[in-house]
């Protein structure tokens, strides 16, 4: 895999965040973007506003010939081939390009997402687990955008319950082909697809039993005999984007289009969702600084009682909050995905060249791409609520794109498995790490319980000398009260912690709290470690103060949540009592900061940190 230069940093354990004190200089920040990586973000963003832009009008009119010359013009700026091997025609970059192209192809949503499910999910499965024959054949073209991928995995009966599906599979009496029949519901680019990687059980029809059917993936051409795309469906947003149900009524399928091992499919379809739930949080991203430029842009202009509505504090607060809530993204998203990258750069060179090691290592970043998906579509859906606040009236017509904006943010939160089920992954797969041993989360929580039980020790006094003192003080606070709250569920559930889902979930809020407010604390230090514009420095640390405020409001109201639903009486008002212990703090002046971040902002009429 082709590695741009990027500067050497560490790549702890999925979800050691929450027991590592992270050095600035260990995290990878999108200042660390290569020249070659500005690039590509530059030559991304240019393809978006001067091809994708201009035609956005018939594209949202399912104007399906004018998405297919895009798809093909992207090819040929090798857009769609940067995670494909360079022998079948892609680029084979690293994941902090391919995310860096994510985040700059979205302009328009329902162009980013159908260049998302084609260079992700779609083409993603054929590159870890396709044969040579398999790549050789169908990759070149997908790379260039002849042909166009989808993933069908859903069914009406198996959303997030992907190991539910009724699709099946049965071996033809001369073993030449797989005969599939069932239905897919919800495919994105089913319209415009011409190969699908497709699940179903295979099945004996000698050995009928559900517990011995094989769960598997296919290649499926678009001309398949059996194979029918149903009707377009009709959706609150991303309206330009094909999505269909398929049917397959005996449908066959050369034996030779079985992709990877059967029975093994539930592989190719979990890390295939880890790299979606990263590029999806990158293209939210995106999504939300576009978003914030529209709002400034039109705020500026609006004029109200005499002067611009940018003057006004409460208008400046919504600014302010969008941007540091950009700034928080950005530092999560480049964080992990630049781990995720050194963990691939330190696998040895004989084990570099195939797929398993790759999918391992990534694989144990489940937790930080789960974070990434929950946080950053949540994130996106409260900058587009902004901007329709901001563009009031006007904000809720078509004439203006805030409208389009606040619709099409809203399918994040279900795509790449629901926010619902990506916290219980985040909560789940940190217990799963603890029981294991590979995350000493267990010896932790005891030490802090221990801690808890002692008399209570004088304050050490706060580093005047530091400017995020105050914040670093309060993720330190973050972090023991996720830890408590993980220790009094623990001691009150055990095993059974699992199943009850909204404590699983309070849980994962405050994990990613706590993953997010150290991100950008590392950033802004960072900055100021490197020697960073004064003015960039300030609105880092200033961001990151103002997020700080509203990310401890929600650890603590995650943390009581999970009090009050194990204890009771003297119990839980002891617990309390321990919660307002570690969250007793200064507040910082949210009104100065906003003030500070808003008038940033649209000076430069954009997210004020965007590099040049």
């Amino acid at each position: 895999m082709a590695q741009l230069s990027t500067p050497a940093i560490s790549a702890p354990a999925g979800g050691g965040f929450l027991l590592e004190d992270a050095s600035p200089e260990s995290i990878f920040i999108p200042e660390d973007f290569s020249p070659e990586q500005r690039q590509i973000a530059a030559t991304t963003a240019a393809f978006a506003e001067r091809e994708v832009l201009p035609v956005a009008v018939a594209l949202e009119s399912k104007d399906f010939d004018l998405l297919r010359k895009l798809m093909r013009k992207a090819g040929d700026l090798g857009l769609l081939g940067v995670d494909v091997p360079e022998d079948c025609g892609g680029l084979a970059l690293d994941k902090v390009t391919s995310a860096i192209v994510a985040e700059n192809i979205s302009r328009l949503a329902s162009f980013s997402v159908a260049f998302s499910a084609h260079v992700g999910i779609g083409t993603l499965p054929l590159v870890w687990y396709g044969t040579e024959e398999q790549q050789q054949k169908y990759l070149p073209r997908l790379a260039s955008g002849e042909w166009i991928a989808a993933y069908a995995l859903s069914e009406a009966s198996s959303g997030s319950d992907a190991m539910n599906i009724r699709t099946r599979a049965t071996l033809s009496p001369d073993g030449q082909h797989y005969v599939l029949n069932g239905e897919k519901m919800w495919i994105t680019n089913a319209g415009v697809a011409n190969l699908f990687t497709l699940f179903a059980r295979i099945v004996d029809p000698a050995d009928p039993d559900p517990a011995h059917t094989q769960f598997s993936a296919f290649l499926i051409e678009r001309d398949t005999p059996g194979l029918t795309v149903g009707p377009e469906e009709h959706k609150l947003g991303i309206r330009g984007s094909s999505t269909c149900p398929l049917i397959l009524s005996d449908c066959r399928v050369p034996v030779a289009n079985l992709l990877g091992e059967a029975g093994k499919g539930h592989h190719i379809a979990f890390n295939i969702l880890n790299i979606g739930r990263f590029k999806l949080g990158a293209a939210c991203l995106g999504g939300a600084k576009h978003s914030l430029a529209d709002s400034i842009a039109y705020a500026r202009d609006r004029k109200a009682f005499g002067k611009s509505i940018t003057e006004f504090g409460l208008i400046q607060q919504k600014i302010a909050d969008a941007a540091a809530r950009i700034f928080m993204g950005e530092s999560m998203t480049y964080r992990a995905i630049g781990a995720i990258d050194a963990a691939l750069a330190a696998i040895p060179p004989e084990q570099a060249a195939g797929s398993r090691e790759i999918q391992k290592r990534i694989e144990a970043y489940a937790i930080e791409c789960s974070i990434l998906k929950v946080w950053a579509s949540e994130m996106l859906g409260i900058v587009t609520d902004h901007g329709v606040q901001i563009h009031a009236g006007y904000g809720y017509v078509e004439d203006y794109p805030a409208e389009r904006a606040w619709r099409d943010a809203r399918i994040n939160r279900i795509f790449e498995g629901t926010n619902e089920i990506n916290r219980l992954i985040i909560s789940g797969f940190l217990m799963k790490r603890a029981v294991s041993g590979q995350l000493p989360l267990l010896p932790a929580i005891q030490k802090l319980m221990e801690e808890v039980l002692a008399p209570p020790s004088l304050s050490a006094a706060p580093d005047t000398s530091d400017p995020l003192a105050r914040e670093a003080g309060l993720l330190a606070a973050a972090k023991k009260i996720t830890l408590f709250a993980a220790g009094v569920a623990s001691q009150k559930y055990g095993s059974a912690l699992i199943n009850q889902q909204e404590i699983m979930a309070a849980l994962a809020d405050l994990t990613t709290e706590v993953y997010a407010l150290q991100s950008a604390l590392l950033r802004a230090r960072k900055l100021r470690q490197s020697g960073e514009r004064a003015d960039r420095i300030s609105l880092a640390e200033s961001m990151t103060a103002l997020y700080a405020i509203s990310a401890f409001e929600k650890v603590t109201a995650a943390a009581e949540l999970v009090a009050a639903a194990v204890a009771e009486g003297d119990t839980l008002r002891t617990h309390l009592a321990i919660l307002r212990r570690f969250a007793r703090h200064e507040p910082a002046n949210a009104v100065a900061l906003s003030r500070q971040i808003a008038a940033a902002a649209v000076e430069k009429s954009r997210y004020p940190l965007t590099m040049a």
